[in-house]
């Protein structure tokens, strides 16, 4: 990487990564919640990451009606999941795009099943990482993916499933790679860094159409890139070089340029 280029991105990823730039991102909900509330900001978070696709003015209404409701109900959202999401519609009604009321009630009771018996989702990972011999990804970097794809199998609204885990062909998970850089980077405006049992270094870039085609635009990726995990892995890389520690710093560079050269308010 030339010179150039690594101060570009260096000055892009301080420009973006702000406070104000959880404004208009789905960001904006791990700050629902007092960091304290570990249990919640969790629940919080995954619940969003999971609705972050297609128009941001358009989930994040949704995203913020859930949660209003959680805590009009029951005073938190991880307390309200834990009370079985009372007056949460359970029937097939549109509640995003594709996905139903009954989806989201699912995804849920899902999440209290893994309260109940691990006592938070980040407890939960933690404790199936340390038998990470017996779980089955060909890259180190994908455990964590693995596992929360894994623990939310049969729901719909979480991408992955037990299906293509190992493959680098398959999709990048951006969503699920969104919600691990929230929980897992530390001393950012931005991202919580609850999750201190995964090292940043760790992590995978969030490949959405955004920071694919700056990737390109940049040469950080061939012209022929398309968006799989393969090519995740390959800018999270290219990224290393610059921030070996923190490569996901680099999500905040391209995706910030992204929206900016576009105007967009598309979030894919």
């Amino acid at each position: 990487m030339d010179t150039e280029l690594r101060s570009y991105l260096i000055y892009l990823a301080e420009k973006y990564e702000t406070k104000d730039f959880c404004k208009d991102d789905p960001s904006q909900f791990l700050h629902w919640y007092d960091i304290n509330q570990k249990t919640d900001v969790e629940c919080a978070a995954f619940f969003s990451a999971m609705l972050a696709f297609g128009r941001r003015d358009q989930f994040i209404p949704k995203i913020a009606d859930i949660l209003t409701l959680a805590d009009k109900t029951s005073g938190s959202v991880s307390k309200w999941i834990c009370d079985g999401c009372p007056d949460l519609l359970q029937n097939d009604e549109k509640y995003y795009r594709f996905y139903s009321y009954k989806d989201i009630y699912d995804f849920f009771k899902r999440f209290k099943e893994i309260i109940h018996d691990y006592g938070s989702l980040g407890d939960c990972v933690k404790e199936k990482l340390k038998n990470k011999n017996s779980l089955n990804a060909s890259n180190p970097l994908l455990l964590p993916q693995t596992i929360i794809s894994s623990l939310f199998s049969e729901q719909k609204i979480v991408p992955g499933g037990q299906r293509g885990q190992s493959s680098l062909s398959s999709s990048p998970q951006k969503r699920i790679h969104l919600f691990l850089r929230w929980m897992v980077r530390r001393n950012s405006p931005v991202d919580s860094g609850i999750w201190d049992f995964i090292s940043p270094s760790d992590l995978i870039i969030p490949l959405d159409t955004h920071v694919l085609q700056e990737s390109i635009k940049l040469g950080l990726l061939p012209v022929t890139a398309k968006g799989t995990m393969g090519t995740a892995l390959n800018l999270t890389y290219q990224a290393k070089q610059i921030w070996e520690s923190d490569p996901v710093k680099c999500d905040f560079a391209l995706f910030g340029l992204g929206v900016d050269e576009k105007g967009s308010l598309l979030y894919k």
